[in-house]
């Protein structure tokens, strides 16, 4: 048998999380569960496990949620509250990533063959759009030209996993049923009270009815700071969407895609303002850090303090 040869030291997000699907299952034993879940099989060592999650960001805030190894296989997990036809793309960038990183030791021009594990794509849906149950995204779909038998392809699966769908999926795996019930929750309050009170009461009834209750409870400061972040950011994709509507496709998308990437930038900064802070790093080395001026540093952090003040 010919031996494995990717690096499996790539490294690994293990500063910020920014999403709270990120955060259940960066927990091996959890991951493992969803795993497990999701392919049928029965693995029962989560030190089995190779987490792999790049740290670096391709564009603005996209990055991919998990990656991991186990058993030869590569597996990218990315959670999505908006439908994209572009995520077997996005996909392909990631995996580009991946395996540079895992074989750039490696001599790609020799006659060894340099092996690399399996790769699996999938999408976890829990947006408000009706979505089925199961679909296939394909990179071949967002090709200019069709053609049957094109010469790059990858596949990905979209699974939905709003209440009501895909019930064995969930059955089979009590913490993404648990985290598909806390979302739908925030999802329903917000719209009688404001967010912050309805990610509180969802967390509130959550560890009540052991809902997510022990990653909650442990969590609950955290958690609420993302939750509050996520739903905005669903939000500001869902406004892009009724701009190019409302707008006429291309003068609104134009619209959705320039309010989206400023606000994405500001997101990033903040992002990257909050490592450095946890890093020890003074405002004016930031600034000097991210080449960014001192004044506009200043009001990201002002902004971040006073977002965390709110959750408090």
């Amino acid at each position: 048998m010919e031996k494995h040869t990717y690096q499996k030291n790539t490294a690994v997000n293990r500063v910020y999380k920014s999403r709270i699907f990120e955060m259940v299952f960066s927990d091996k034993k959890e991951l493992l569960s969803l795993y497990n879940a999701a392919n049928g099989t029965k693995y029962d060592d989560p030190e089995m496990l190779e987490v792999n999650t790049l740290e670096n960001v391709i564009y603005l805030s996209m990055h991919n949620d998990i990656s991991f190894v186990i058993d030869s296989r590569l597996t990218l997990y990315e959670h999505q509250s908006t439908y994209s036809p572009n995520l077997p793309l996005r996909y392909l960038m990631y995996i580009s990533d991946l395996y540079s990183s895992m074989t750039r030791d490696e001599n790609l021009y020799g006659p060894r063959k340099v092996l690399l594990p399996t790769p699996k794509f999938v999408i976890f849906y829990n947006g408000i759009e009706e979505q089925p149950d199961v679909q296939e995204l394909r990179l071949s779909n967002v090709f200019q030209v069709p053609d049957d038998k094109p010469s790059l392809e990858l596949r990905a699966v979209m699974l939905n996993i709003n209440p009501g769908h895909n019930p064995q999926l969930l059955d089979n795996c009590k913490t993404l049923r648990d985290y598909s019930e806390y979302t739908a929750r925030v999802r329903r309050y917000a719209e009688n009270v404001s967010l912050s009170d309805a990610v509180e009461q969802a967390i509130t009834e959550c560890i009540k009815e052991g809902i997510l209750s022990e990653f909650l409870s442990k969590n609950r400061t955290e958690a609420k700071k993302v939750s509050i972040y996520e739903y905005d950011e669903e939000k500001v994709m869902r406004m892009m969407r009724e701009a190019a509507r409302e707008d006429g496709w291309e003068e609104g998308l134009q619209k959705g895609r320039e309010e989206g990437i400023k606000e994405g930038i500001e997101q990033k900064l903040k992002g990257l303002i909050c490592k450095k802070l946890a890093k020890g790093k003074t405002l004016e080395e930031i600034a000097e850090i991210l080449e960014e001026p001192l004044e506009r540093i200043q009001t990201l952090a002002k902004e971040l303090a006073e977002a965390e003040e709110k959750v408090k």
